[in-house]
């Protein structure tokens, strides 16, 4: 642990972080390490079809959840929904093991008031491993600002969420360890077992899920194109975006936050969109903001450039 620790720390451009409370806190984040580690545990429990296509499509239905709802919709109210779809998608998100949405909202939205600046919750201006995973790992930003997300902290499910973020995670487990025991003794033939499921399904699958939506801050923020003169360097990145359904167009959505469409034209895959768009076919969501023609055509850099 004190080697993990001065690798860590080491790494950390901004040692001013310290100063101000928000160091890396040790103690809160054996979970973490321990959820990576719990991973390897595939080496006892094997593989097998049912269990792969558990833990993909976990990722992809969390990685909506995240992407649609707790991006687009808790933190730039990008579309309207029903209170109970609200709460269905912010109980997917939770059990993504990425806190809860109050907290995810508030940090998103004092990242885009201070877009790689100092005040930036996880700016890569300190260093890669600070924007990728060390700012949320820190004491300063354990707690939510809850004044920075009032229309949200108003529902209690919402505020039980957040306070109890670890609830979705552990249920989620318990189902796959039952669904799999289950599976077991119903279907022996399909190779599979409670732990061979919460190891596919939950360990790795919210670890690929957990690294793939932090690359957003980290990566997308320095690698790819830009399209637009944003005050920021956010760029758009073709695979982050087929990772992430569609939030690698980075540079798009930081010009107009607002839109519940990141990718601005036909060649954009944006999945989480396209998602959206039949859930407002269905009624399911209205009001759903886009960027115009006017405004996407507008104040794009002539020659993107590739650094």
């Amino acid at each position: 642990m004190r080697a993990l620790r001065y690798w860590f720390d080491s790494n950390l451009q901004d040692q001013q972080n310290y100063a101000d409370g928000a160091g890396i806190d040790w103690l809160r984040i054996i979970p973490f390490i321990g959820l990576h580690l719990g991973c390897f545990a595939v080496i006892w429990v094997g593989t097998s079809t049912v269990a792969v296509a558990i833990a993909i499509a976990l990722y992809l239905l969390r990685m909506f959840a995240i992407t649609a709802f707790y991006h687009r919709y808790f933190a730039h109210k990008a579309f309207k929904t029903s209170r109970p779809v609200q709460f269905l998608f912010a109980l997917i998100g939770a059990s993504a093991t990425q806190r809860g949405p109050l907290w995810w909202a508030a940090h998103h939205r004092q990242h885009h008031r201070h877009a790689d600046q100092k005040l930036d919750p996880h700016s890569p201006q300190q260093g890669f491993l600070w924007s990728h995973m060390g700012w949320f790992l820190s004491r300063k930003h354990f707690k939510a600002d809850l004044s920075l997300v009032p229309e949200l902290a108003r529902y209690p499910e919402l505020r039980w969420l957040d306070r109890y973020d670890i609830a979705l995670p552990v249920l989620l487990a318990v189902l796959l360890y039952l669904t799999g025991e289950g599976l077991a003794v119903w279907s022996p033939d399909l190779n599979t077992s409670g732990w061979q499921l919460v190891i596919w399904g939950y360990f790795i699958s919210t670890v690929v899920l957990i690294h793939a939506t932090l690359l957003i801050n980290s990566l997308a923020h320095r690698i790819g194109r830009r399209r637009y003169q944003t005050p920021d360097d956010s760029r758009n990145n073709f695979l982050l975006a087929l990772l992430t359904l569609g939030e690698g167009w980075h540079n798009n959505h930081h010009y107009h936050a607002a839109s519940a469409r990141q990718g601005f034209y036909w060649w954009e895959i944006d999945i989480s969109y396209y998602l959206l768009w039949l859930m407002q076919k269905l009624g399911l969501i209205w009001d759903v903001r886009t960027v115009s023609k006017q405004k996407r055509d507008a104040r794009q850099i002539s020659r993107e450039s590739v650094q």
